[in-house]
């Protein structure tokens, strides 16, 4: 029997991501997680919490399983409104490929460096592989995501409220605290309020399609601080900082992927985050499977 028998349970699970579930629980327990872009897996049958952010992908062990996974669950549903149709890549073809002569970004600015310590040099050590891996590099202030962020859980609340109207006003009682909060702090925004958080939604992604005409690749943390304690309220009230910085990919829908990147002095995991453009879920993949190599961190998991 292993020391930790809940280790390596399972090859791979389906996850739901409205604001960073599928990327925030890979970041923290040391596994990879992929959000696809908007459109591109179906969410017909998925119990929603926003029909505008919520996006379905798989948690694995490596980015070749998440390619694999993504090779099956991706493609056009004509029952899904939300589905695109648009041809699915081969996630494997290119996988082995590499980044070599890439751009590369590294998130920087006020916003991503009020992530603790630890964290930080993760993600700067990350980025010294990639340089190593022979892609180019250059740091970016990226402090404008925080507004992206702030329409993200703004729209996911004023969402979940409009779909749950019916519970909320005849059964308040079927809802946890913390949950009734958000959904009546949901249900008071205003149009005017939801209508500002789309245009955010528009220019945010139009930002987006102009960064990625400059660089292939976009790397910050996945989540600014590793795992809270589950005792006590510590990680309910985590949970607004912990989509720091997963929020923006859903608010603009671009696909993010979430790999181990090393461990804090507490054993602890860090996730790093890998973006590109719409669509482009073959070069995060292919990005993530060369630091992988790179580094092995994926063979290392957190002692239990």
């Amino acid at each position: 029997m292993p020391a930790n028998p809940g280790v390596r349970m399972c090859l791979a699970a389906i996850g739901t991501d409205t604001g960073g579930s599928i990327r925030i629980p890979a970041a923290l327990c040391g596994v990879v997680g992929l959000k696809p872009t908007y459109g591109r897996v179906s969410s017909f049958g998925v119990f929603p919490l926003s029909w505008n952010l919520d996006h379905v992908g798989p948690l694995t062990r490596t980015a070749r399983d998440a390619a694999s996974v993504l090779s099956v669950i991706a493609g056009y549903d004509p029952q899904d409104p939300a589905s695109i149709n648009i041809p699915v890549d081969n996630f494997l073809v290119h996988l082995e490929d590499g980044v070599n002569g890439w751009r590369v970004a590294v998130a920087k600015g006020d916003y991503i460096e009020a992530a603790d310590a630890e964290v930080l040099v993760a993600i700067n050590q990350a980025a010294q592989v990639f340089t190593y891996l022979g892609a180019e590099m250059k740091e970016v202030d990226l402090s404008w995501l925080e507004q992206l962020a702030l329409a993200n859980s703004l729209m996911t609340q004023a969402d979940g409220a409009a779909f749950h109207r019916e519970r909320l006003a005849q059964h308040p009682d079927w809802f946890g605290p913390d949950v009734l909060q958000r959904l009546q702090t949901g249900a008071a925004f205003t149009s005017s309020d939801y209508a500002s958080a789309r245009r955010s939604q528009a220019e945010g992604r139009r930002r987006f399609e102009l960064f990625f005409e400059e660089f292939d690749l976009l790397l910050l943390p996945t989540t600014p601080i590793s795992a809270p304690l589950i005792e006590g309220t510590g990680a309910i009230n985590a949970a607004r900082q912990l989509t720091r910085f997963t929020s923006p990919f859903n608010l603009t829908g671009l696909p993010a992927l979430s790999i181990p990147c090393g461990f804090t002095k507490t054993g602890l995991p860090v996730g790093l985050q890998i973006i590109s453009k719409h669509w482009g879920e073959a070069m995060i993949l292919q990005a993530g499977y060369a630091f992988e190599q790179a580094t092995g961190w994926w063979r290392h998991h957190p002692a239990g």
